[in-house]
């Protein structure tokens, strides 16, 4: 019989199974590296500045997959598809979304199998945010 007690096991989230902070940060950060020189999507980032942009990237990430609460503390409910609703995300948009999340991912050398679930997730959010035709 198992000597430890249910309640003191406890399974880890995602987030820390991959590295934690400094992995998404890393993903994020080389997905925007590869944004910054995107004629199709740099200008859906009108800061001048992406640094603001992959901080609520990478906050929204830590915290989907159970880190801290960072984001929603700052920024309330993600709401992803209102917060894109004001740029045209089309195919075209979407495949270059998906061609620098790629990089980004692949550079990460995760697990076979974290990397899988990263990526399923990363492939539904990137269909989902599709508001436009063509």
């Amino acid at each position: 019989m198992n000597d430890i007690p249910r309640s003191t096991v406890q399974e880890q989230t995602f987030y820390e199974l991959v590295g934690g902070e400094d992995t998404f940060r890393r993903l994020v950060h080389r997905f925007y590296q590869g944004v910054a020189e995107d004629p199709l999507l740099r200008p859906m980032y009108p800061e001048e500045d992406l640094g603001p942009a992959e901080e609520r990237f990478a906050l929204f990430l830590m915290q989907y997959w159970g880190g801290p609460t960072t984001y929603s503390e700052n920024r309330g409910h993600p709401r992803l598809r209102m917060r894109h609703a004001p740029f045209q995300v089309d195919a075209a948009a979407h495949d270059a979304w998906l061609k620098h999340m790629r990089v980004a991912v692949d550079e990460l050398a995760l697990a076979p199998e974290h990397e899988a679930k990263l990526w399923r997730y990363l492939t539904y959010a990137a269909a989902s945010m599709i508001n436009t035709a063509g």
